[in-house]
């Protein structure tokens, strides 16, 4: 896990959803963009998000475990708490519906914190544009909080997928 901080001001965020950043107010002398000497002013955030060496391992777990399971044929997605996509990885031969269908499990296990496939009777949940409950989508909890979520699309039963996505989450988990 690593950590990114966010940085800004509430007049800076003013100006950003505003649409102009010439409004926002220059960052002052004591912080630079990155929060270096602004940890005291209360305007900086951490946000735990997973480490570029665990997206490598996740990387080669899914060719490992798509090849154990006989199933050259999905797509894995790694999406962190903000819905920020990390990471694609695509077999082989992957249809071009397999990125969709594991972007979506990956986004669902992450915003409600369960495997998709323990989601698949909650019928407000199927109705939230992006989700998708089918067995296939686990998140990844640090802290008893969902930091990311992995979604894998593609073999012929979601079961498949959702062993699949289990074993990426042990190696991330190293």
């Amino acid at each position: 896990m690593t950590t990114r901080h966010l940085v800004g001001t509430a007049a800076a965020l003013g100006a950003l959803v505003a649409g102009s950043l010439a409004a926002a107010p220059a960052a002052s002398a004591d912080a630079d963009l990155f929060g270096h000497h602004a940890r005291h002013h209360g305007y900086v955030a951490s946000e735990t998000v997973l480490s570029n060496d665990a997206l490598a391992r996740a990387s080669k777990a899914l060719v490992r475990s798509a090849r154990r399971h006989g199933n050259q044929l999905v797509t894995m997605v790694i999406m962190d708490r903000s819905g920020v996509i990390r990471l694609v990885v695509r077999t082989v031969n992957a249809g071009p519906q397999t990125y969709e269908s594991a972007k979506r499990k990956a986004y669902t296990a992450v915003a409600f914190g369960r495997p998709t496939s323990a989601l698949a009777g909650n019928e407000t949940i199927k109705q939230i544009p992006g989700t998708l409950v089918l067995p296939g989508g686990v998140p990844v909890i640090h802290r008893g909080f969902p930091i990311a979520g992995i979604g894998v699309g593609g073999a012929p039963d979601g079961r498949i997928d959702e062993s699949i996505a289990n074993d990426v989450l042990a190696a991330v988990r190293g």
